[in-house]
């Protein structure tokens, strides 16, 4: 009896080893499109940054096929969400990393290149940190477009949220060349691919 009894308690051990281990697999990422509804963000005649980041957040959930990556998202139409609202929702998940998506403008249209921000007043501001540093040079050699590196921000998705989040910013749409590549198919598709095997690469 007693050598059944370890040889159970060995069973239900292994099972709740491997139930462990197949909850770890499991990469929970929350993509805030940035904008949505009256807020329209940056805009270049007709071209709008709220639907540029719900476009690119639409590819990226599309181009998923791994059981393993769940994304959830903090709008997923053209409707307007409180940053508040979106912090709450994020800190109730509590994904691996929060990704805040949007596009840049500036009146020195000669200025263009993805950027990355993380806010160093988060909780999570080393690991956002660090991941951001990866994600950028993922982008590096993936993107035509220039690098501006990692920087700072206060944003308040960043420094509310208590996990790993990072705001991406994904071209100029003031400058001609990456409004060009932002607003393309293909390069719509090479950014959300690319922030995809981001993501798978976290397990």
């Amino acid at each position: 009896m007693k050598n059944l009894f370890k040889a159970l308690l060995l069973v239900v051990a292994f099972a709740t080893v491997s139930f462990i281990s197949s909850e770890k697999e499991t990469i929970t990422v929350v993509i805030d499109a940035g904008h949505g509804g009256h807020d329209f963000g940056v805009k270049h005649n007709d071209l709008l940054e709220k639907d540029l980041a719900d476009k690119i957040s639409k590819k990226i959930e599309a181009l998923n096929s791994d059981k393993n990556i769940k994304f959830f998202f903090t709008r997923d139409d053209d409707k307007f969400v409180e940053l508040a609202e979106r912090t709450n929702f994020i800190n109730s998940i509590k994904p691996d990393l929060v990704l805040s998506l949007h596009v840049n403008q500036n009146k020195n249209i000669t200025a263009s290149g993805f950027e990355i921000f993380v806010s160093d007043k988060s909780v999570a501001y080393e690991k956002s940190n660090e991941l951001a540093q990866k994600l950028v040079l993922d982008f590096e050699k993936n993107i035509p477009l220039k690098n501006r590196g990692v920087k700072k921000a206060p944003f308040w998705i960043l420094k509310n949220s208590e996990v790993p989040a990072l705001t991406l910013e994904m071209g100029f749409l003031s400058n001609t060349t990456d409004r060009e590549y932002i607003t393309s198919e293909e390069g719509q598709n090479q950014i959300a691919q690319t922030i995809l095997n981001f993501v798978s690469n976290l397990k």
